[in-house]
């Protein structure tokens, strides 16, 4: 790589950081292009994405300084998941992870806040936002069902009671 490009590969990997709810790190040393692809499927399909990078170029992107908690990051072959979610890259990652024994999760981030592998691991069993806005929902829809029903069942008693006066008088 040239200057141009590594600056041009800093600018991206700065606007993915920007705009990704979190990152995963990970050491994908051994996997075969179709489990890559295989990862990459499911990553795209969820919203997300898988990059490899270069430890130095993603440290610059991050403005790490020498010491920070970026730098137990990326060392050694890694790749990164990421997502506008906060959740969606650690749900598939950890995902994949359990049926692939040479991917590991090595940690992530989300904007300054650097996790370990257990922050992964609790942020992929967090609910997604589409989950949250069905659950709430539901839980607004609920109250409005229950009233409609109580609202509804008086009316209907009476009419039953009308109905059974007619009944009787033409009988």
């Amino acid at each position: 790589m040239d200057r141009a490009q590594k600056a041009e590969s800093i600018e991206s990997l700065k606007g993915v950081f920007a705009e990704a709810g979190s990152v995963v790190v990970t050491h994908n040393l051994g996997l075969t292009v179709a489990e890559m692809e295989d990862l990459r499927g499911r990553l795209r399909t969820a919203g997300g994405a898988f990059k490899v990078v270069k430890n130095r170029l993603a440290l610059k992107a991050l403005e790490a300084e020498e010491g920070s908690d970026y730098h137990g990051l990326f060392k050694g072959p890694v790749g990164i998941a990421y997502a506008e979610n906060p959740a969606t890259a650690a749900k598939v990652t950890t995902e994949f992870a359990k049926g692939n024994d040479r991917f590991v999760i090595v940690g992530g981030f989300m904007g300054e806040t650097v996790v370990d592998v257990k922050g992964v691991d609790s942020l992929s069993k967090l609910p997604t936002l589409d989950e949250i806005r069905s659950s709430l929902l539901g839980l607004i829809n609920a109250p409005a069902t229950k009233i409609a029903g109580v609202v509804q069942a008086p009316a209907a008693q009476l009419a039953r009671v009308f109905s059974a006066y007619g009944a009787k008088e033409a009988a």
